[in-house]
């Protein structure tokens, strides 16, 4: 994978893998409720678990390790245990039981830990894209050989009750989300789109010249070039495995950076348009505008607005 550039990505998105519950179950027991987030997932610790949403035929089996990243769905019902009667109903409350995960028996409960992936709206957009209904990730995969040590460390971290234990659960929370999405990349065929563009290595050395200098005028032929290959089979390649051309993504890309920051710093616009490539400000605040649907202007104070009104997160 293009580590380097995934980490530009996720800078640049503002992602975030926040937890939000968990809970053991023993015996038949069953849990549904709509999906107020557009990216969810749930991480089973131990047991076996059967997950059900809107948008996939039947149910998907999940294994000790295994997670399950819900993408714009709408509703979600989890089913576990083994016995006798009818399934006892749990609904969890917000935030980690963690007295109750602490005593959980792992050779014998169901135990699973859920939270959302948290981006900007950008980031929203691109991941949305790039990731299907739902994602399976097997941690009996090869691929998968981390993500098991990062659930059990972040699970250790929920139920130790330890000093530094909040920050701890935020950063394995990043990290546990960073291995779902390099498993997930390596273990099914990506729709079109960025993820899949950043794992392609053909593409890539033409891919990391245009991160890193956006504002240069690159041609076609500079960027083929660079991949080694023909202007018509890296033009052919590039858009079978983005989704756009080659010229139409360092477009995308430079409004990204440009949105970026303008959110974040102070920078004139017409400093920014020359830093990103644009022949004068008027070219950048069309270009802007017709990919976000606003002047760069009237983008910095909105996004100002909203950032100063965001509350900060609570981790219970």
């Amino acid at each position: 994978m293009a580590g380097d550039q995934l980490s530009e990505v996720f800078d640049l998105v503002e992602v975030r893998g926040l937890l939000s519950g968990g809970f053991a179950a023993r015996g038949p027991w069953v849990s549904h409720g709509a999906i107020e987030h557009s990216l969810k997932f749930f991480a089973l610790v131990c047991g076996r678990v059967w997950l059900t949403t809107d948008g996939v035929d039947g149910p998907i089996e999940l294994e000790p390790g295994d997670v399950a990243i819900l993408n714009n769905r709408s509703w979600v019902e989890l089913r576990g245990g083994s016995g006798d009667g009818l399934p006892r109903e749990i609904m969890p409350e917000p935030g980690f039981l963690a007295t109750d995960l602490a005593c959980a028996d792992r050779s014998s409960d169901d135990v699973i830990i859920g939270g959302r992936v948290d981006l900007n709206p950008v980031g929203q957009a691109l991941l949305s894209q790039a990731l299907p209904p739902v994602g399976h990730v097997r941690a009996s995969a090869a691929a998968a050989s981390t993500l098991r040590g990062s659930l059990d460390r972040l699970f250790d971290e929920v139920t130790g009750n330890r000093i530094g234990s909040a920050f701890a659960i935020r950063q394995y929370g990043q990290l546990l989300l960073l291995e779902m999405l390099r498993a997930y990349v390596d273990q099914a065929e990506l729709p079109p789109g960025w993820l899949r563009l950043l794992t392609d290595e053909r593409l890539r050395p033409a891919l990391a010249r245009m991160h890193a200098e956006p504002g240069k005028p690159w041609g076609l032929a500079e960027l083929a070039r660079a991949a080694a290959m023909s202007r018509t089979s890296f033009a052919e390649r590039f858009r079978k495995v983005a989704g756009m051309p080659p010229l139409t993504y360092l477009q995308r890309w430079r409004i990204l950076l440009a949105q970026r920051a303008l959110r974040d710093g102070d920078v004139r616009v017409g400093s920014l348009a020359s830093e990103l490539g644009y022949a004068s400000e008027s070219a950048f605040s069309t270009a802007f505008k017709r990919e976000v649907g606003e002047s760069p202007l009237r983008y910095r104070r909105r996004t100002r607005g909203e950032l100063s009104a965001r509350p900060e997160p609570v981790l219970v």
